[in-house]
């Protein structure tokens, strides 16, 4: 599937939603679906100011929805509650 990362991000949000063997992972919404991709807490803790909150501006995160695609770990997110 072909995503565009400048709409994913544009006026957007990520949500958290679990931390699991060193990798956080959030949720972001895309043509009415949604998708999870991992932050690994490795890159996290390299930068100046490791800080990660619930949410935040898609933006944000643009490096790690990238790389996520690139890698093929950017997934469709189902609910499962």
């Amino acid at each position: 599937m072909e995503y565009n990362l400048k709409e994913i991000i544009k006026d957007n949000i990520v949500k958290f939603q679990k931390y699991q063997d060193g990798i956080f992972y959030y949720v972001v919404g895309y043509n009415h679906e949604k998708y999870i991709f991992p932050v690994p807490l490795s890159d996290v803790e390299a930068t100046e100011k490791p800080t990660l909150f619930a949410r935040e501006k898609a933006i944000m995160f643009m490096r790690y929805i990238r790389k996520a695609i690139e890698d093929n770990t950017f997934i469709k997110y189902y609910e499962q509650y």
